[in-house]
């Protein structure tokens, strides 16, 4: 999905129809609810130490369970479970965390620079960010 039509033409700089913007603006901020809404319900898991550690986060990344297998308590000491155990951890929030990314580009239309590549393009976080900052400097 694509920037709607006013939103692209005020983060480009040019004047539009705001009655336009404004309702491009609020299906953005209907379509992200419905997202959010949608990922709330969402559980995400994922597992450390061979599958020895799996935990179970929410779609906003809140940790819900944590299980820790027989041979993972056999086989792993006491500083390698708790290494597993954050493993674990740090993955599914990571995974519930690229669910949100998808929810948000998909709901308003704009993509998140690729923070693995530290040449691509820079995008603004608030597409409407230069139209009002000339808005407040008077320009």
């Amino acid at each position: 999905m694509e920037r709607t039509g006013q939103i692209t033409a005020f983060a480009a700089g040019a004047e539009g129809d705001v009655a336009g913007l404004l309702r491009e603006v609020g299906e953005q901020v209907d379509r992200l609810t419905a997202a959010l809404r949608g990922l709330s319900g969402r559980e995400v898991e994922a597992d450390a130490a061979d599958g020895g550690i799996r935990v179970r986060v929410s779609g906003s990344g809140r940790l819900l369970a944590v299980t820790v297998g027989a041979r993972a308590m056999r086989d792993l000491d006491h500083e390698e479970l708790g290494r597993a155990v954050v493993e674990a951890i740090r993955r599914a929030r990571e995974a519930a965390g690229a669910e949100l990314a998808e929810a948000v580009a998909e709901a308003t239309g704009t993509r998140p620079p690729d923070l693995a590549d530290p040449d691509g393009p820079v995008v603004p976080a608030d597409p409407l960010a230069p139209a009002v900052d000339a808005l407040l400097r008077g320009a």
